[in-house]
């Protein structure tokens, strides 16, 4: 399998509550299917479950002079080696026990983060991930993280409002 197509998890991170930093959990987490990080605050019945950014992005912020860390951007998972960012949606991903499907790639930040008024940008609306949790399962840091199947581009899972708003957000 080409070296963009599998990595491994660097971070799990979860948080209480929606807007801030996610905590990493050295002990990892466990994904529940149909919901996402049990305990964490985006955790339910839609189509951003579980949210991805890798460590070479997070890399990128640190180059800009930025003190950050796993989990500061909130993301669920931190990868290292993937090129999450090469991939379609659809495409499913083995992450530790859990098989996850990609479901949405960035998103529009209708209000400014922490990150983006100490930097004046915040890389995770142009290079953060999300997948629904097709199957459960334990991940915790230095699991393997596998593409199981290239998707289509499309994703059943994320309503078409979504994909007009990242669109719209896209030509901005």
């Amino acid at each position: 399998m080409e070296k963009h197509l599998a990595g491994r998890v660097r971070s799990v991170n979860v948080s209480k509550r929606k807007g801030g930093r996610k905590a990493p959990s050295p002990d990892g987490v466990t994904i529940e299917a149909g919901r996402g990080v049990a305990g964490d605050a985006h955790a339910g019945d839609w189509h951003r479950q579980v949210s991805l950014l890798a460590w070479e992005s997070i890399e990128k912020a640190r180059a800009m002079g930025l003190d950050v860390a796993e989990g500061d951007f909130a993301e669920n998972i931190t990868t290292e080696g993937i090129d999450l960012l090469a991939l379609p949606l659809g495409t499913q991903v083995h992450v530790g026990e859990a098989l996850l499907e990609l479901s949405q790639i960035g998103k529009v930040c209708h209000t400014k983060c922490a990150i983006y008024h100490l930097a004046g940008d915040c890389i995770f609306p142009r290079e953060g991930v999300f997948f629904v949790a097709l199957e459960g399962g334990a991940v915790k840091p230095g699991d393997p993280v596998q593409v199981i199947a290239l998707g289509d581009g499309t994703c059943a899972h994320t309503p078409p409002e979504a994909l007009a708003e990242i669109a719209a957000a896209r030509k901005d």
